[in-house]
């Protein structure tokens, strides 16, 4: 069963290892979202640092330039994130195959983005195991290296090893492992976020399953809160089958993650503008602002008024 939250541990350590020509949207769908569960938990859940091979700037295939933190060198972390793109196969040399190598002796688990995944098959760190790659290079992936069950999938994950299929599939990744190390509730503040409510297909139906449906009811009556019995009613079911799917999906009841999702949304209108603490509370369904204040302490820790400070 998934855990709502996670009790706090020590911050995970990660190196990205970046290539020249990597994907910003990659680098950046990889890492926000740990960001974002840094600024949510009120700490460093998350540390990183951008190495390259050498220590020198790589360029992005949009031309964006960095400058990385330190070269790769062995040391102790929890994840290595190796992201590479366009050619990789000119990016396989003796240099890059020792230092993965090297790298990925010390990391607890080695992760490959984009065409990452690549240059850890030619390093022999993918031998044996199952794993993807972007779909533009997966047939010429599968042919080149026969020691590697490759699979047309977004995300894959074989033991201490970790595979995902470009920019999408790298924040599926992040919030995978926000998930696993931090529970369920900052994953739908993240979601929250980055994508302002419940995703929705193309043609604009609303998500499927019923708990994304109840989360989508949820985020739009934030000012007038449902009762969860009518809530159950609006999604055709009764109030038992939906306290047991949330606790089945999310590991908390219905209740409390609605009163989740509005000290979420509180905390992001108190970040991004200057509306008095009464109009907030109106917002997020809080009639008293005094209730908003006891309640956003008590999950955050702090006052409103020390937020914005």
């Amino acid at each position: 069963m998934p855990e709502w939250t996670v009790g706090a541990s020590r911050p995970v350590e990660i190196d990205l290892l970046v290539f020249d020509r990597f994907s910003n949207l990659c680098l950046a769908n990889a890492i926000e979202p740990m960001r974002a569960a840094n600024t949510f938990a009120g700490r460093d859940a998350y540390r990183w640092r951008f190495v390259t091979i050498d220590g020198a700037p790589v360029t992005s295939s949009s031309g964006l330039r960095m400058m990385p933190d330190a070269a790769a060198s062995p040391r102790a972390v929890d994840y290595l994130f190796v992201l590479a793109s366009y050619a990789p196969e000119r990016l396989d040399t003796p240099a890059t195959r020792r230092a993965l190598r090297a790298a990925a002796g010390r990391a607890g688990v080695v992760a490959g983005l984009d065409t990452g995944p690549w240059l850890l098959a030619a390093a022999g760190l993918l031998d044996g195991r199952r794993a993807t790659v972007h779909w533009d290079a997966l047939e010429s992936f599968a042919e080149r290296f026969p020691r590697v069950e490759a699979l047309r999938a977004r995300v894959v994950s074989d033991g201490r090893r970790l595979t995902c299929a470009g920019a999408m599939s790298a924040y599926e990744m992040a919030l995978a492992l926000v998930r696993a190390h931090l529970g369920e509730a900052p994953a739908l503040e993240i979601e929250g976020l980055f994508l302002a409510r419940e995703r929705r297909d193309a043609d604009g139906a609303p998500p499927a399953g019923l708990v994304g449906r109840a989360l989508a009811l949820m985020r739009d009556n934030l000012e007038a809160p449902l009762p969860i019995e009518l809530l159950a009613r609006r999604l055709g079911c009764q109030r038992r089958t939906l306290d047991r799917r949330f606790h089945a999906e999310l590991g908390a009841a219905p209740g409390r993650v609605y009163r989740h999702l509005r000290l979420s949304a509180a905390r992001q209108m108190a970040e991004a503008c200057a509306s008095p603490v009464s109009e907030i509370a109106l917002r997020c369904g809080y009639a008293d602002p005094a209730a908003l204040a006891r309640a956003f302490r008590a999950r955050y820790g702090e006052s409103i008024s020390a937020l914005r400070r």
